[in-house]
């Protein structure tokens, strides 16, 4: 491509604002369409792969905030 042919970070914005209400209504119908029954096998096996990977904690964390946060304000 030669430098005359090469698309501009114009170009580009323009492509993108004109594009981006179809890309939405792609999204939006593929939503409306989605069939949660016929794909709850998977949904149900990467709720189970999170629950198997979990990592148990001692704390919510908010003791380490608060040490951080006293740390700061030092």
């Amino acid at each position: 491509m030669t430098e005359s042919n090469q698309p501009t970070n114009k170009d580009w914005v323009e492509h993108w604002r004109r594009i981006a209400p179809k890309l939405d209504e792609i999204r939006r119908r593929e939503l409306r369409e989605f069939d949660y029954a016929e794909q709850l096998p998977i949904i149900d096996a990467l709720l189970q792969m999170g629950i198997d990977r979990r990592v148990s904690r001692k704390s919510s964390g908010l003791v380490e905030f608060q040490r951080l946060l006293a740390k700061a304000k030092r």
